[in-house]
């Protein structure tokens, strides 16, 4: 079996401290082969840098996947241009900086195709992700042995159309951006893997990891805040697909979570 451990978006300091200290201990604890972080977030909540990117590497991660808050930092461009396994949206204008996709080597000889995509309701415009990994897909095909997908997005509707058009064709699919996790975790009979938002690595006595003081005034006196990440109850929640190395179909899904108290 092949292990890929899905790490929900990482937001702020808070949950670029808790990977830091943790990620190679859950790593180990779920035995992962291949481990996709949602990064989009860890810059003070919004964007990525350098910085951010070389330790989320050294704690462990093998891809960094993105979203609509990708280019918050121009620094990235740099990065995204030099760093293959440093993703943005794969439906990001083809002008763009970097790549929305990656090929990496698992295991036994094995070659992963993680692509990372945004979704298109209820967000920025951008082209189709269905358009957009359709193309993919035929241009690759034979040059990898199983695919994963990161889904940015925030409609679960959109999210449930995008597995079922590529059903079997995409090994695992989960979601990203809304920073709560799901419980609709599924194997479909084609053979892939599914859940609709695997959570977020951030303080959870929050409002999606923003503290109440810097959240609550958007809500009750039309007042923007800058949002400061919470470091209350700090977990790590994402999910944990295994791959039959000889069909190359999903044979289960696990969500997790990981604080303090069980990493004990």
């Amino acid at each position: 079996m092949i292990k890929v451990l899905a790490v929900g978006d990482v937001f702020g300091s808070p949950g670029m401290e808790f990977i830091r200290k943790n990620l190679r201990k859950i790593i180990n604890a779920e035995q992962a082969d291949l481990v996709i972080v949602n990064a989009e977030n860890a810059h003070e909540g919004s964007g990525l840098d350098k910085y951010d990117a070389d330790l989320l590497f050294e704690s462990g991660a093998d891809v960094l996947t993105g979203g609509n808050h990708s280019f918050r930092r121009y620094a990235i461009f740099d990065l995204l241009e030099k760093e293959p396994r440093v993703l943005r949206p794969l439906n990001f204008p083809p002008e763009s900086a970097g790549e929305g996709y990656c090929i990496v080597p698992v295991k036994n000889g094995l070659r992963a195709l993680v692509i990372s995509v945004c979704g298109q309701v209820f967000m920025d415009p951008n082209d189709s992700p269905f358009r957009a990994v359709e193309r993919l897909l035929s241009s690759l095909e034979g040059k990898y042995d199983f695919a994963v997908c990161d889904f940015h997005g925030e409609a679960t509707s959109e999210k449930l159309a995008f597995m079922h058009v590529f059903d079997g064709r995409l090994q695992i699919v989960f979601g990203t951006h809304t920073h709560i996790q799901t419980a609709d975790e599924r194997l479909t009979d084609r053979g892939s893997g599914y859940i609709t938002d695997i959570g977020m690595c951030g303080g959870e006595d929050s409002i999606i990891g923003v503290t109440y003081e810097t959240a609550v005034p958007r809500y009750t006196q039309n007042i923007r805040m800058k949002g400061i990440p919470s470091k209350s109850d700090v977990c790590l929640r994402g999910a944990v697909f295994e791959i039959d190395e000889s069909t190359l179909c999903c044979k289960s899904v696990k969500r997790i979570k990981y604080n303090e108290g069980n990493l004990k």
